[in-house]
């Protein structure tokens, strides 16, 4: 691809970034009321596809944010951006609903300041999703009234990231991920008075919460190459993702329906942009990949949070606990050289990963399984489209948990170009 093609192009995704990122959300669940939401921690479509392997295997035709030491693969510029969509059936044992919700995931770029050493890399990225929206009636005590709750909840945690990685001897990449962290939380709860024949009672109230975070975070990250011989490899890799406190303010306040969110509306203001922070556990992991060049990959990684030290903005623990994260995942081409048969070309992934969540509610933890489906279709000389598919279930119906079984789609596009690497010879 010409740069002038790939300037057009990025130019184009940039675009869409402004206007899409802000409403774009991974997460459409429940179980994002808790804590800051739902933590994205599988990568970008490709690693999704692999079941979110990325710590331990990068290819050098995509960015790899979940490891920066793998960025030294890269040895041509790379652009990715990508869009997800989520519809899930949530269900408990009095019935279900259907609720779905998407948009931009994130941008990342990659550009190889000394092809196989040395790698620059700078992205926008949604690292947590709040959204929800509950509904619940409960009878009044000693009454023949009945209270009716509507609880919702968005936003999230996104961040700006610049990343390098670099060799500093033959086969082994170190990389570093330092993050400026930021985003907001909304949160409601309005509260109705019902009587049996659903005829409002009395003034109904409404409790707003806006949490608006800014911070800095970092991870490093490390990569170690083994030679097995006949175009095989070991591939080991880690991460340590340093989170601690993260500065905000909150806005609270309590008012009459539809008032608490109008800031000078009659009402009483409980925290005016209070100053404070939450603290978020260190997360890291390890991994391990078996690959034949230019042929297959097979891999395992191992992720862990510990959200037993998770204090949130009043110094609450919000009930969490360690959480874990496995995948088992790989890919496979069938013959990337292949001239007259585009199918040979095509990257294919596939994995599965079990996840057990930090929420822990009624003395159940809540797990999440997946299987994950995808593919990488060259569409011009370097360039991609990716695709990712992931059909997985969340919690259970017992012990007044919800179930969430869910279909995650994300399709994106990976510009490559290499065309600046090279002298002009024709003007």
């Amino acid at each position: 691809m010409s740069a002038i093609n790939s300037r057009n192009a990025l130019s184009l995704f940039l675009g869409l970034f402004i206007i899409n990122f802000t409403f774009g959300q991974s997460s459409s669940s429940t179980y994002s009321s808790l804590g800051v939401g739902e933590f994205n921690s599988s990568g970008l479509t490709q690693n999704q596809a692999m079941g979110g392997q990325g710590i331990s295997f990068g290819s050098p035709f995509s960015v790899n944010n979940v490891n920066p030491a793998l960025s030294t693969k890269n040895g041509a510029f790379s652009f990715q951006a990508a869009f997800n969509y989520v519809t899930m059936q949530a269900a408990t044992d009095a019935g279900s609903e259907e609720i779905d919700g998407g948009g931009l995931s994130y941008v990342a770029m990659s550009l190889p300041l000394i092809p196989r050493k040395w790698t620059l890399g700078l992205g926008l990225n949604q690292v947590t999703g709040v959204d929800y929206n509950l509904a619940i009636n409960s009878p009044v005590v000693n009454s023949d009234l009945v209270s009716f709750n509507t609880i919702e909840g968005r936003g999230g945690l996104s961040e700006v990231y610049l990343s390098t990685g670099f060799q500093p001897v033959t086969n082994l990449s170190i990389g570093l991920h330092g993050s400026y962290l930021f985003g907001s939380t909304i949160r409601t709860n309005q509260l109705e008075l019902l009587t049996s024949e659903l005829i409002p009672v009395g003034i109904s109230s409404e409790y707003y919460e806006r949490l608006t975070f800014s911070d800095v975070t970092f991870r490093g990250g490390v990569h170690y190459l083994l030679p097995l011989g006949n175009q095989r490899n070991l591939n080991f890799g880690a991460i340590y993702h340093v989170f601690g406190d993260i500065k905000g303010k909150e806005f609270a306040k309590m008012a009459e329906l539809g008032q608490a969110v109008i800031p000078n509306s009659p009402g009483d203001v409980l925290s005016d942009n209070l100053q404070g922070s939450i603290f978020l556990p260190d997360r890291f992991g390890y991994g391990v990949s078996f690959e034949k060049i230019n042929k297959f990959v097979i891999g395992f990684e191992v992720q862990q949070q510990d959200f037993r030290e998770y204090r949130g903005f009043n110094s609450t623990t919000g009930n969490l606990e360690n959480s874990l994260k496995m995948s088992l995942g790989g890919q496979f081409v069938p013959n990337p050289f292949s001239i007259e048969r585009l199918l040979d070309r095509v990257t294919f992934r596939g994995g599965v990963e079990y996840e057990r969540l930090p929420f822990s509610l009624n003395g159940t933890q809540v797990d999440d399984v997946g299987i994950n489906f995808g593919a990488s279709i060259p569409v011009h000389t370097l360039s991609l489209l990716n695709l990712a598919l992931k059909v997985g279930t969340r919690g259970t119906i017992d012990n007044g948990l919800i179930r969430e079984n869910y279909v995650k789609v994300s399709f994106g596009i990976s510009i490559n170009d290499n065309s600046w690497f090279y002298k002009k010879v024709f003007e």
